[in-house]
């Protein structure tokens, strides 16, 4: 009998469910607004509910609260916002930490936390939260991951008192989505008390099992709220002067980004004619593997408010405005006496759309649509003088439609559609897929998997691909464990819109793990872990390698972090895509690789993390050793530094070099080192204005010994003719010196000053000071660039006319 998923998944979720009864606070409605300014002397504050009685959430589990550090909360509300006033009673304020950071950077500091869900769902909570030094934070959280990308306007104020400090707060309707006829909301708060090392909630949180949003306490009385329009502009207007080897360019743009309600529900982000010149760089590395590097995405409209256009991992959005399809097929477009004089490595983006929003019956609806403009290369004929344009990019659309039905307050099923059109006859790409993530009712069991499928139309040809996925779990109690199975066939292909490393893969894995949720003696927390797994290709259905990790980490009662691992693989290992041909592999002995990292406590004014590695293939000299460190240092509760440092070196390593004219596969021997040195600081002005340095020296030289190899057909190396230098000296230097200031409410004054160095050459050879003195003879480009950006809430517009 075929074991059938869907039976399990119908079984796990019938099975019942039991939590301790929530708490209850009821708002109080009221007609005149407080003044937030930290002091609760408005009558009506004495009148509201209180929310009290919190319990430890770590490192304990329900302990009650000190007696000398009690915390209070009342909420009242109008037809504009909902109010909170919490009282954080402490008899020794001047303990109370008050490291200074902007918005969403959470150091050395207390904080007072709402987590908010007006659908009550148990799965999509909304957190605002209030540090002791008043600065603020913010994420949505869904299925248990906060995103502090995104950014909403509300307002707060602290004030410190002889034996407590008092946090009070405004929240606009306009940062919430919610059913008006909803009368009882899921809420939750939390108080961090950070140099005691202690974190209470007021409603009870299990850790063992479920995500924290399941564990909401209840908020009720919310009766007649009358919405308003929920309507922002963020109008901007940037400049940037460039200069690069001797020319200098200037640039200026201005644009709008939107934000309307449509309905209680669902909100529309617009974006017009944007601009991305002040985006953090990338930590580019050096890439000897046969695949494409993934690198995080920056760009504020593409990170905030995107937890559904995430689902499957089929949005990739850095695809957007990124290189041209065509960009390489260029030089074979290339006529007699032509040659390249502009290929843009940019496509301009016009616009960008999001729909999004859930219904308070579950059902979360996405719309992803972007434009991105007609590119072309420059190709003059070096005899006539004339020059040609070479389309790289037509005109194109980029689209995510996300239907996505969660019940249960845990379980959720996805249909996800992802399409790329572009205008003639260039490559057009749609893909497919069904998610579920399946908990019973008492959170102690999980499946989850997918099934997706691929269409590719180029050269007037059409491929069809498919992957998917399932995994089954305990979930719950000291010991979790779990199973699963993956596999993609040969034409699987999403990197249009998506991103994918492999296709043809078949893998099935386990894992199993012991961890603590109430402190020991010595620890606070521990985990220890063991996962496997074993590879073989999908078509032919052979045996590739194997994998098997264990690995733990500690936290001890004074807030040291320790822990560490094993790595290796059991028997010949065979690596279908380090040869780069279809079909072909490359067959190794499996590697041991060890490691041990250390982090001490971050409360403290000096604190570090340290990591060391080291690995080395099973009878062959390759091996591997790798160094991390990284110190940090606060001087000041407004000005700190961290210091990255890391050291790696691989040596006797075999990899691809080249493949000849005549099919060959050559391979060579290799030593490659990596050191890198990154800096960066922060001097806060106030929790509003910084100014912050980022700075990053990454050096790789490869060096190959005077043999290479050619690759046979039983997946061994024999010895070549070849003859080639194929030594590299690669470097990135990037500097970014940045001043940010929040003048209101949502609204920011940037400025930017960056310079980088880019430089490739075959000077392996050089040590480290020469390597710099060469480094910078390469031209240096110098940016600076100025961005003002300023919020406008309708409902206060209509107040001005």
């Amino acid at each position: 009998m075929k074991f059938n998923p869907f039976i399990l998944l119908i079984f796990l979720s019938t099975l019942s469910f039991s939590q301790l009864a929530k708490k209850q606070i009821k708002a109080l409605k009221i007609d005149k607004p407080p003044v937030i300014n930290g002091v609760l002397d408005e009558p009506f504050w004495q009148n509201t509910d209180i929310a009290k009685d919190f319990v430890m959430f770590q490192p304990g589990d329900g302990d009650a609260e000190r007696n000398n550090k009690k915390t209070t909360v009342r909420v009242a509300y109008d037809d504009e916002a909902i109010y909170f006033g919490a009282t954080l009673y402490d008899d020794t304020p001047d303990k109370v930490p008050m490291e200074f950071g902007n918005r969403d950077e959470f150091g050395n500091t207390d904080f007072f936390l709402i987590s908010i869900n007006p659908n009550n769902d148990g799965q999509n909570d909304t957190e605002f939260a209030v540090q002791s030094t008043g600065a603020q934070g913010d994420a949505k959280v869904s299925n248990g991951n906060e995103d502090f990308t995104w950014n909403a306007v509300w307002f707060s104020k602290v004030k410190f008192n002889k034996n407590s400090w008092v946090v009070e707060i405004k929240i606009p309707y306009s940062a919430l989505r919610f059913s008006t006829n909803v009368e009882t909301w899921g809420i939750n708060f939390h108080r961090r008390i950070h140099y005691i090392n202690e974190q209470y909630v007021w409603n009870y949180i299990d850790k063992s099992k479920g995500e924290i949003t399941q564990y909401s306490g209840l908020l009720t009385g919310l009766k007649n709220i009358e919405a308003p329009t929920r309507l922002s502009f963020s109008p901007y207007a940037s400049a940037a002067i460039t200069n690069y080897d001797g020319n200098t360019e200037f640039d200026k743009s201005i644009g709008l980004d939107l934000k309307y309600g449509i309905n209680e529900s669902f909100t529309l982000d617009v974006t017009l004619i944007p601009d991305f010149g002040q985006t953090g760089f990338d930590d580019l590395e050096l890439n000897l593997g046969p695949f494409e590097q993934r690198f995080d995405e920056q760009r504020d409209f593409f990170t905030e408010g995107t937890e559904l256009f995430d689902k499957g991992r089929l949005f990739y959005s850095r695809r957007i405005g990124n290189r041209a399809v065509g960009y390489n097929a260029v030089d074979d477009q290339l006529g007699t006496d032509e040659e390249i004089i502009n290929n843009p490595e940019k496509v301009n983006m016009l616009n960008a759309i999001k729909l999004s929003g859930r219904t308070k019956k579950g059902l979360g609806i996405g719309i992803f649509n972007a434009i991105t403009e007609k590119t072309s290369a420059t190709v003059k004929n070096s005899m006539t003088n004339k020059t040609r344009k070479v389309v790289t990019e037509p005109l194109a659309n980029y689209n995510v439609l996300v239907f996505d039905q969660q019940f249960n307050k845990n379980s959720s099923v996805t249909l996800i559609n992802t399409n790329v059109t572009r205008s003639g006859s260039f490559r057009d790409a749609n893909v497919t897929g069904l998610l579920y993530d399946i908990t019973n009712k008492s959170n102690k069991y999980n499946i989850k998997g997918n099934f997706k499928m691929s269409n590719v139309k180029e050269n007037g040809e059409i491929t069809d691909g498919f992957s998917g996925f399932v995994e089954v779990s305990k979930i719950f109690g000291n010991v979790q464990y779990g199973a699963g199975h993956y596999r993609n066939n040969d034409t699987y292909e999403v990197n249009d819109l998506g991103f994918q490393r492999r296709n043809n893969i078949s893998t099935y894995f386990g894992e199993i793990s012991y961890q603590i949720f109430k402190p020991t003696k010595h620890f606070n927390d521990y985990r220890i872990s063991f996962e496997s797994s074993i590879d073989y290709l999908n078509n032919p259905n052979v045996y590739t390698g194997n994998e098997f990790e264990f690995d733990a980490f500690f936290i001890t009662k004074s807030r040291l972090a320790f822990g560490g691992g094993i790595e290796t693989n059991i028997g010949k290992q065979f690596d279908y895509f380090e040869p780069r041909v279809a079909g072909r592999y490359f067959k190794q002995n499996g590697i041991l690789e060890l490691g041990a990292w250390v982090s001490t406590d971050y409360r403290k004014n000096f604190a570090y993390d340290l990591r060391g590695t080291y690995g080395s293939r099973y009878g062959t000299s390759e091996d591997f050793v790798a160094i991390n460190f990284e110190p940090r240092f606060r001087f000041s509760n407004k000005f700190q530094i961290i210091y990255n440092f890391e050291y790696s070196k691989l040596k006797n390593a075999n990899g691809w070099v080249a493949r000849q004219n005549n099919g060959d596969i050559i391979f060579g021997n290799r030593d490659v080192k990596t050191v890198t040195n990154a800096l960066s600081g922060k001097y806060s002005f106030s929790v509003k204005s910084s100014l912050s340095l980022a700075f990053r020296h990454y050096w790789s030289p490869v060096t190959y010994d005077n043999n290479f190899y050619e690759l046979n057909t039983e997946g061994t190396l024999d010895s070549s003719t070849y003859i080639g230098n194929h030594d590299i000296n690669y470097n990135i230097w990037n500097l970014d010196l940045s001043y940010a200031w929040e003048f209101a409410p949502g609204s920011q004054l940037v400025a930017l000053y960056r310079n980088s160095i880019f430089n490739s050459d075959d000077l392996s050879y050089l040590n480290f000071n020469r390597n710099l003195e060469n480094l910078f003879e390469e031209p240096i480009v110098n940016n600076f660039s100025l961005k003002f950006i300023y919020f406008l809430d309708y409902n206060k517009i209509k107040t001005w006319l």
